[in-house]
């Protein structure tokens, strides 16, 4: 369908919508998006709306409505459900203005619906390179949209910014914001401070420099970059914002041609936080590039500014100051997760703080005004640190846990103690709501590192697991324990006293983020399909719906005519979803959903019929043990990333691996990179793309007689 057919919509259509809305406020006057630095500032008082990724500037994610609470909550039902386009990953957290929800889907898509009804109002498909799919870490997911004085600003996968109507849905302006010959692909949402739109990306595990940019909010064009990491000092000053606190405090961290050759890594793939009170943008930056730290710095120095939050000027971009998670990054411990601001009482003080839950496990409270540690504990389990020095902020590390003498079993591993997941804070309860997760790996250093230009290189080898202590003395005991090990769980934590109130367990670490209210409520979806809702105070569950696709986006609840709502994304995806298979999925995954809830709903989700995964047809051909083992190498090299859960197909059950030539179309020749699979010309020869299949044939065969016996068990 053209484009202007997609996104068509009439004057006389649109104007029924806005009548059916309304918000109360004068700004609704002024057209669909009416929203300015003025109303940003006050969106704490605004109960109607959701005007930003996380309510507020403060992003608490924390709402005062009361009219679902914790006695009636069990008469939620859906008001209304919009069915999306695609079984692919939605992590969008939606915005609400003046009575009308706009929200990101996966492939960067937009659309927008009234929020009373779920009508559509129109949608916008930005036209993706699908074959940046392949540089995707984590999915084609896009986490949300920021609107701005009736536009509607979005991140492409494929890199680019775009501004968008509000009212028609129409494209007004957009830039790209990365080289696109580079890995680089953008989820994150943006923020909008000041007539100025922010934006980051992603990319690091594939080898990019990360920044953060700022662009003009009318015309596009941008105002400032701040890179996180030192480039090629042979090129000399970037000229950007950052020039000055790259070579003064960044480059002296890092050591050898490593690291800028692959990249360095950095990126700011989620958080940025604008502090109004101290007019300042807190940005969390991301891991290094190569993940090890010996290959990326020679294992020396800190490595500015990874694992960081860095506080910027939002104005003109300059550095304030920083404070660094993790030294020497070593793991994929990123300092991304969302940041939230606070005034929080502590030791009889008033203080200006932030809180942040990052992968590596510990909560930290820093003081926002200097990003001098407050204070810093476990909020799940880690073997990694003894703790955190408050005096120097510097974790206390555990011997060999760099691995540098040998493999190291590592919780949590680079899947993180808390994802991109967003948390939330209740100032009725005082407790954070934390996704958290336990996920170990094994680490050991790559001998020899290989690198693949554009492609993951992480320095480490993940192995089997090593005899240790508690561990089983076989390697298949010891991988069940580990596989025993992977959970999630829903943390209430007190981030003043240090320590959790409550928690509920899950036995799938993948849980989605939260919402609280004032209510005494907590929301929460799971990967097995459920959306939940618990008491704020206790953690006593209260309601559940099951929506049967994972539910992770950050929930959100606004008011429409004083009927309240509580809205939320559902549809399975993100790293673990295309990286590792889920014992709980055992049909084929349905398009995602945008479902809103209220007291009383009368509507229904679309007819779930579950659909079988494909059964494996195996060829007949016979291939020799050579090429079965270059291919299984090949595999875990390129292929396992993309094809080891259930969003991507699972290339055991293909038919193609009986088609050996359209198997080289696909792999080789990119006939399916529109779909987002893209040509590997570049990294694998016909006969290795040849082994590939051979590897996935014998799978297929071992697979087909497994479900061959459990079928005849069952009979």
């Amino acid at each position: 369908m053209a484009r202007q057919a997609k996104r068509f919509l009439s004057t006389a259509l649109l104007a029924l919508a806005l009548a059916g809305c309304g918000g109360g406020r004068e700004e609704a006057d002024k057209g669909p998006g009416a929203i300015d630095q003025a109303r940003l500032e006050a969106a704490a008082s605004d109960d109607d709306n959701w005007l930003t990724y996380g309510r507020t500037y403060a992003e608490q994610r924390f709402s005062n409505l009361t009219q679902i609470n914790d006695g009636n909550v069990g008469e939620l039902s859906p008001a209304w459900v919009v069915e999306l386009d695609t079984t692919r990953g939605q992590e969008g957290t939606p915005i609400v203005v003046d009575g009308i929800l706009y929200t990101s889907t996966a492939w960067s898509k937009v659309v927008a619906v009234n929020a009373a009804t779920g009508q559509k109002l129109w949608q916008f498909d930005p036209e993706n390179e699908g074959s940046k799919a392949a540089h995707a870490c984590c999915d084609v997911v896009n986490r949300g949209i920021a609107v701005w004085k009736g536009r509607v600003y979005v991140g492409t996968i494929d890199g680019r910014l775009i501004a968008i109507d509000a009212k028609t849905g129409q494209k007004v302006w957009e830039t790209v914001t990365v080289d696109q010959k580079k890995p680089y692909t953008i989820t994150m949402a943006p923020r909008v401070v000041r007539d100025k739109v922010i934006i980051g990306n992603s990319g690091a595990e594939l080898g990019v420099r990360g920044y953060v940019s700022a662009y003009d909010t009318a015309t596009g064009k941008l105002v400032w970059r701040f890179y996180t990491v030192p480039g090629n000092p042979a090129d000399g000053p970037d000229g950007a914002a950052s020039d000055e606190a790259i070579e003064k405090l960044a480059r002296p961290t890092w050591s050898g041609d490593n690291y800028w050759k692959l990249g360095g890594g950095g990126t700011v793939w989620d958080s940025v936080v604008y502090d109004q009170e101290l007019n300042q943008l807190l940005v969390g930056v991301g891991n290094g590039s190569p993940w090890n730290h010996k290959w990326r710095s020679e294992g020396k120095g800190d490595n500015l500014f990874l694992s960081s939050i860095v506080a910027l000027d939002p104005d003109t971009g300059k550095y304030k100051w920083h404070y660094q998670v993790n030294p020497g990054e070593t793991w994929d411990y990123t300092a991304t997760q969302g940041i939230m601001l606070a005034d929080l009482k502590i030791d009889g003080k008033d203080r200006k703080v932030f809180m942040q839950a990052p992968k590596n496990a510990f909560f930290y409270v820093v003081d926002r005004t200097n990003g001098k540690l407050i204070s810093a504990k476990p909020y799940a389990y880690q073997n990694w640190a003894e703790g955190i020095d408050l005096k120097t902020g510097r974790p206390i590390e555990k011997p060999n846990v760099r691995y540098e003498d040998g493999p190291q079993l590592i919780i949590p591993s680079g899947i993180g103690a808390h994802a991109w997941m967003p948390m939330s804070y209740s100032p009725k309860t005082g407790l954070v709501y934390i996704p958290a997760m336990e996920h170990p790996l094994v680490y050991g250093d790559a001998k020899p590192f290989e690198i693949h230009e554009g492609r993951w290189n992480t320095a480490v080898s993940f192995l089997d697991p090593p005899p240790l202590p508690g561990l089983p003395d076989t390697v298949e005991g010891r991988r069940k324990a580990l596989e025993g090990m992977v959970k999630g769980k829903l943390v209430a934590y007190d981030p003043i006293a240090q320590k959790p109130v409550w928690e509920v367990q899950r036995d799938w670490p993948w849980n989605g983020g939260t919402l609280a209210t004032a209510g005494n409520l907590v929301f929460q979806g799971t990967a097995k399909g459920d959306f939940e809702a618990y008491r704020a105070d206790n953690g006593q569950k209260l309601w559940s719906f099951q929506t049967h696709r994972g539910v992770l986006a950050g929930p959100i609840t606004y008011r429409v005519n004083g009927e309240q709502y509580v809205a939320v994304m559902a549809g399975y995806g993100g790293s673990m979803g295309m990286a590792s298979g889920t014992p709980f999925m055992k049909n084929k995954m349905p398009n995602g959903l945008i479902i809103a809830f209220k007291l009383k709903g009368k509507a229904t989700l679309p007819p779930y019929t579950p659909i079988p995964l494909d059964k494996p047809t195996p060829s007949d051909e016979r291939f020799t043990a050579a090429q079965i083992a270059t291919g299984q190498k090949y595999f875990f090299t390129f292929c396992q990333i993309c094809h080891g859960g259930p969003v991507n197909p699972d290339l055991r059950r293909s038919t193609l691996l009986r088609e050996k030539d359209v198997w080289q179309q696909v792999v080789i020749d990119g006939a399916l990179s529109q779909n987002g699979m893209a040509s590997f010309r570049d990294y694998l020869t016909p006969a290795q793309a040849e082994g590939i299949r051979a590897y996935l044939n014998q799978r297929a065969k071992e697979l087909l007689k497994e479900e061959e016996a459990k079928g005849a068990k069952a009979d």
